[in-house]
């Protein structure tokens, strides 16, 4: 029997699959695609997601690929200059095509030892107190303990399980593709600059050969979103907004998106679990969708991990939607306002210029970048320090630094008195005893993920805390 089948061979199902494989738990990951994809939707990776890629000892594949940028702007496009003094060592947003993320992240799995499976679709699936079986589209059945779907908005895993989907179907459309440009530069930039005076959901981004990311309103919503819009209906849709349609030639692949916001009711359903687009959709203003994802799967890996090695506490593995689900409705609620102030009605126009005059304040400009870009996030672990529930930054240590310790997938405490112990749970937390003057603190143990899951200096009440987060003391 497999430990877990991961459906869904995304950012997220990969990152799924890799903290299970650190784990020692084996992870087949089931692919309906037989090639990785060429489009490139997401394009960058926000603050939190390069600390997760840092934790793991990936930064240094990514940061020679993408590009450091410390520009504001990302929410709703409203202009204001990247904050100052970020609780972070990491503070830019990395821009990489979601193409080459994927490729990094399958590279990594696979080196762990995770088994990818392509040209493989779930249309099947049946659970009991056992363990879960999936039927694939050929016939295969294929059995396993648990099973997590990470395959879309569309996610045939949710469908089958039932899970309701509520929220908001989409009200407009967009185009977004990859292609070449006839006019020359200058020219591409100048109409633009104009037309994004008036409409956000426009642009022309270059990214190298000759090659624009193109996106651009559509002529209403499709009635069928499966099927991808064509070079013509760019083409038209270009000339109806900018007069022009730049010549646009050679697409590379083209797609559409909608402003649809959906939050899954449940995100476990007894052996079955959802992650990703499977759990929630939102439109993709302020580019949060593929780092949601990535940040799903990093909460849930260590979880369902301890779950299937045994040493699980008893609900441990239901904090993952405890924790996440609220995360993701933060999200769609951002989106949402987002969204309501890139239209072009008078009345939202009025409140994106009140909001663009509020970001002008340091603390109001810091607190939408935190959101944005996820470093603002803290889980409610009840009441106690103000670092409890929120992810430990990276610290310089007396040799070395802090997530250069992480990157095991272990819990972790950090003591600065000398005088606390692990002993009992040396199997699933390290001990690491240093000055750490950055850390104004006596001690922290952090979660798998790197967040804070207590604060102090006695011994019996961090005993109570590795017993809450990691399982009985010299379990079998």
């Amino acid at each position: 029997m497999i430990d877990v089948i991961v459906a869904g061979g995304g950012p997220t199902g990969l990152m799924v699959a890799s903290e299970l494989r650190l784990a020692g738990v084996r992870a087949v990951v089931l692919e309906r695609l037989t090639e990785p994809t060429k489009e490139s939707r997401a394009q960058g990776l926000h603050v939190r997601s390069v600390e997760v890629m840092d934790q793991r000892g990936l930064l240094e594949r990514f940061l020679p690929l993408g590009k450091r940028f410390t520009v504001g702007g990302f929410f709703a496009g409203i202009g204001k200059e990247w904050p100052q003094g970020l609780d972070t060592a990491h503070s830019y947003v990395l821009a990489i095509p979601q193409e080459v993320t994927e490729r990094l992240l399958t590279e990594h799995a696979t080196e762990l030892g995770v088994e990818i499976r392509r040209g493989c679709e779930l249309v099947g699936l049946s659970q009991d107190e056992e363990g879960v079986s999936v039927e694939l589209a050929d016939g295969t059945r294929l059995r396993s303990r648990y099973l997590v779907g990470c395959d879309g908005g569309r996610s045939t895993v949710r469908k089958l399980l039932g899970v309701d989907f509520p929220g908001e179907p989409a009200k407009v459309e967009t185009l977004l593709g990859a292609m070449r440009l006839a006019e020359d530069p200058e020219t591409v930039a100048a109409v633009v600059a104009e037309v994004r005076k008036t409409q956000l959901r426009f642009g022309a981004m270059p990214l190298g050969d000759g090659t624009y990311r193109v996106i651009v309103p559509a002529d209403g919503v499709s009635e069928d979103r499966t099927v991808p819009p064509t070079l013509e209906d760019f083409k038209r849709q270009l000339r109806a907004f900018a007069g022009t349609d730049f010549g646009v030639h050679s697409p590379t692949w083209l797609s559409r998106f909608g402003d649809a916001t959906r939050l899954a009711e449940r995100y476990r359903v007894g052996r079955v679990l959802l992650a990703g687009d499977a759990a929630h959709i939102h439109p993709p203003t302020g580019g949060q969708g593929l780092n949601l994802g990535i940040q799903d799967a990093f909460n849930l890996g260590w979880k369902l991990a301890a779950e299937v090695r045994g040493w699980a506490p008893d609900g441990l593995l239901d904090t993952y939607q405890t924790e996440r689900h609220a995360v993701a409705a933060d999200v769609l609620d951002n989106t949402r306002a987002q969204m309501e102030l890139m239209s072009t009605e008078p009345g939202a126009r009025s409140v994106r210029r009140l909001l663009a005059e509020l970001v002008e304040l340091e603390e109001v400009n810091r607190y939408l970048i935190e959101k944005i870009t996820a470093i603002g996030v803290r889980y409610n672990l009840g009441e106690g320090h103000a670092l409890l529930g929120r992810r430990m930054r990276d610290l310089t240590l007396g040799n070395g630094r802090l997530y250069e310790l992480t990157r095991g997938g272990r819990g972790l405490l950090l003591d600065r008195t000398g005088r606390l112990s692990v002993e009992g749970w040396a199997d699933r937390v390290d001990h690491v005893v240093d000055s750490a003057e950055e850390l104004d603190v006596p001690a922290v143990l952090l979660r798998p993920d790197g967040h804070v899951a207590w604060v102090g200096e006695d011994q019996r009440d961090l005993t109570g805390h590795l017993e809450r987060w990691f399982g009985d003391r010299d379990r079998p």
